[in-house]
């Protein structure tokens, strides 16, 4: 994939496409930072990347209110899940709640990412999406070099 992408989506499974397409360029302590309205496909492409990373994307769900799942994948150390959308944007409180150590190593995928959790974690890739998962999207995929 050469970054920056953007991508015309249909559907869920068009979403997940773009998702294992850009699983094939993780590394770990990859965090891809998500980010769309409600219901914009944004864990259909947490899908796609599980499945790119040799996991099941039938276990895939979203984690708005476990906050965090994990999965695994056969070509990952560990892909972790996460839902930042209820959790306030509090540098103390993310750092309290374990943060930046239950992602070390791992590849993880951030649903509302808030500028707290951008200072703790560095995001490699930038993902938006935009327009209802009932609709056509455009899906943009950015990647930050290092």
């Amino acid at each position: 994939m050469r970054f920056p992408a953007e991508f015309e989506s249909a559907g869920e499974d068009e979403t997940r496409a773009v998702g294992r397409e850009l699983a094939g360029d993780h590394r770990a302590g990859d965090v891809v930072a998500q980010a769309g309205p409600l219901g914009s496909g944004k864990t259909a492409f947490v899908r796609g990347l599980a499945e790119g990373l040799g996991g099941e994307p039938r276990s895939v769900a979203s984690p708005t209110f476990a906050l965090l799942h994990e999965y695994d994948c056969a070509r990952a150390p560990a892909f972790v899940h996460l839902d930042l959308y209820r959790v306030p944007d509090d540098e103390k409180e993310l750092r309290e709640l374990g943060l930046p150590d239950v992602l070390a190593g791992k590849i993880a995928a951030v649903e509302w990412p808030n500028r707290s959790a951008a200072k703790l974690l560095r995001f490699r890739y930038r993902v938006s999406i935009e327009g209802p998962a009932a609709a056509r999207r455009t899906i943009r995929v950015e990647r930050e070099e290092g």
